[in-house]
């Protein structure tokens, strides 16, 4: 358990919470929010859980290596099956010992979810916020409601959340913002500067974080680049590869007819962001990072071998909601970026989508037009950042504390 160095004693007791992230990207969204908690109570909070590097240092003590439950892949999990459960099983039962003011579970819902089911049962007193939803709004909208049985309040981090687990009859939700309005706006240059026709025009080739998303989508992607260089000789293009990947992707890409720039590192994909016209990317969080940096896009994304089996059935039962696939299109509720999906992702498709986003084009306008409207859409009141209204949420549900339920429903 640690303790966050306080200022002057508000005579009210340090707030303790307990915060459990479940993979990379929520150890990130903890840290932050751990760093505005401290913030917000002038230090007067004491933390426990489990979490990263980001976590760490913003002072938690975990309470195992956050390598133990960061496993992808149904053939990993499979075999560490055992771990898994004895680390949820012992979560539950710290979270229980320590009786939080609030405890907060960050993404991962199979994890964190399994966690908070048994503390609810054990401990129905302690509240519960959840940290970004799950799909519900896409996939299994039956999680909604039974979220509300261990699920206190919900943080969405996407602005029309709120609304669909009110009609799904899910817990009580509060948007306070995506992370990416705090972390990516700021560095990245003005979305409004004026289209410079001087020098070759830069495409962002983005296939994906996954081994599945590169083995679908980089020889498509490749043959896609080739198309569109026939049509415009002078493009430049880029390809920020991820770390874990990269050999994989270098020896790929070293068989394509035109070759691209290859880069390393956030801090390099993201100096492409700033000089991008146009983003040729697997669908993913990646093309709400493209539309924050004003860089209009085409997208493609090709179903794993069990989705594509789940789509053939969807069209005769329908238990999967969606019409595109593209995160800034379902917030924005229409189809302001184009998307290929599965045998639309074909060389001639993409590059006909893409070419005319290169230059000055009625084509480019109405994405960059789309992308002002996508602001106005996720913007939070006054300006706050969203790690300080996720703090806010936290401290308000914290004091709220939660009334006994004497048989509460799991």
């Amino acid at each position: 358990m640690s303790q966050a160095s306080g200022s002057a004693d508000t005579g009210e007791p340090p707030l303790r919470v307990f915060v459990v992230a479940g993979e990379a990207s929520g150890d990130h969204l903890g840290g932050a929010l751990m760093a505005s908690l401290k913030a917000a109570t002038g230090g007067r909070v004491t933390f426990a859980g489990v979490g990263g590097e980001t976590m760490q240092a913003e002072g938690l003590e975990p309470l195992f290596p956050f390598s133990d439950i960061t496993v992808m892949g149904v053939d990993a999990i499979i075999r560490r099956l055992p771990q898994l459960l004895s680390r949820i099983n012992q979560t539950a039962d710290a979270v229980v010992a320590m009786r939080p003011d609030a405890f907060v579970i960050i993404d991962a819902p199979d994890f964190t979810h399994r966690v908070a089911r048994k503390v609810r049962k054990r401990d129905p007193t302690i509240p519960i916020v959840d940290y970004v939803s799950p799909t519900v709004w896409i996939w299994r909208p039956g999680r909604a409601r039974a979220m509300a049985a261990y699920v206190d309040r919900l943080m969405a981090v996407l602005p029309f959340e709120p609304e669909v687990h009110q009609r799904l009859g899910g817990p009580p939700t509060t948007y306070v913002g995506h992370p990416l309005l705090e972390t990516l706006a700021p560095i990245l240059p003005d979305r409004d500067r004026p289209l410079d026709p001087a020098g070759p025009p830069t495409l962002l080739i983005l296939p994906g974080s996954r081994s599945s998303e590169i083995e679908a989508l980089l020889p498509v992607f490749g043959e896609t680049l080739a198309a569109i260089a026939a049509r415009v000789p002078d493009v430049r293009a880029v390809l920020p590869a991820v770390s874990h990947l990269a050999g994989r992707i270098e020896a790929e890409v070293a068989t394509w007819p035109v070759k691209p720039e290859i880069v390393h590192g956030r801090a390099a994909k993201l100096q492409t962001f700033g000089e991008a016209r146009a983003a040729l990317a697997a669908s993913g969080t990646v093309t709400l990072e493209l539309a924050v940096a004003g860089v209009p896009m085409a997208v493609a994304y090709k179903l794993d071998a069990v989705a594509r089996a789940l789509r053939v059935v969807n069209r005769v039962v329908r238990f999967v909601n969606y019409t595109t696939m593209v995160l800034p299109n379902i917030v924005l509720g229409e189809r302001a970026i184009p998307d290929f999906l599965e045998e639309d992702v074909t060389p001639e498709r993409l590059s006909a989508a893409i070419v005319p986003l290169l230059s000055d084009t009625p084509e480019r306008h109405r994405q960059v037009d789309a992308f002002r409207r996508l602001d106005a859409l996720m913007a939070l009141p006054g300006g706050a950042k969203p790690s300080e209204m996720a703090a806010q949420t936290v401290i308000d549900t914290a004091r709220a504390g939660r009334p006994l339920l004497a048989n509460p429903r799991i």
